[in-house]
């Protein structure tokens, strides 16, 4: 599974005001982030056309950005519903045992017996802890925790989980 050269952190939720400026969800921990980013992609294709950021705003848990080349409310419009994505370069470090979602989002999930699970399809996040949603014939949710996942391997896009601490999460068997 080839390691992603680009990770989202944001998605524009809609313009804001008239001088055009967009609201910005942040997908990342920290929505100060954004005032390290000089520039972020737009993705268009198989492209990521590089837009400087000219301002940022914080409003409760929006990032509001003006990026260059929107000027004016209708020119934000057409951001509505894109994802800003920077490349992995302009990415921080993790802590030790932490994953970017984008190298989790297709892994195959099998238990320790070898049994196969499905792939990560998202992930939620539920205040105390992630959960993995994998999918094969059938949905399962994976809390991802060190006793329940066992083994993380992004670059051969694989996770290994406890079977053990999953008792009565997981379907039966055919």
């Amino acid at each position: 599974m080839p390691v992603r050269k680009y990770l989202s952190v944001g998605y524009v939720t809609k313009p804001q005001g008239i001088k055009g400026e967009v609201k910005v969800e942040p997908l990342t921990d920290d929505m100060y982030r954004f005032e390290d980013l000089d520039e972020v992609f737009l993705k268009r294709g198989n492209r990521y056309i590089p837009v400087k950021v000219q301002g940022r705003k914080y409003i409760k848990n929006f990032v509001i950005l003006k990026l260059e080349g929107f000027e004016d409310r209708n020119q934000a419009e057409t951001l509505r519903g894109e994802y800003l994505w920077i490349s992995r370069e302009q990415a921080r470090p993790l802590p030790e045992d932490t994953y970017y979602i984008a190298d989790i989002i297709g892994c195959r999930v099998e238990t320790c017996a070898g049994r196969f699970l499905g792939y990560v399809t998202s992930v939620l996040h539920t205040g105390s802890n992630d959960v993995y949603v994998v999918r094969d014939r059938e949905e399962v949710l994976i809390p991802a925790l060190k006793r329940v996942v066992v083994d993380v391997d992004v670059e051969n896009g694989k996770i290994v989980v406890n079977d053990e601490e999953l008792e009565g999460l997981l379907p039966d068997e055919d």
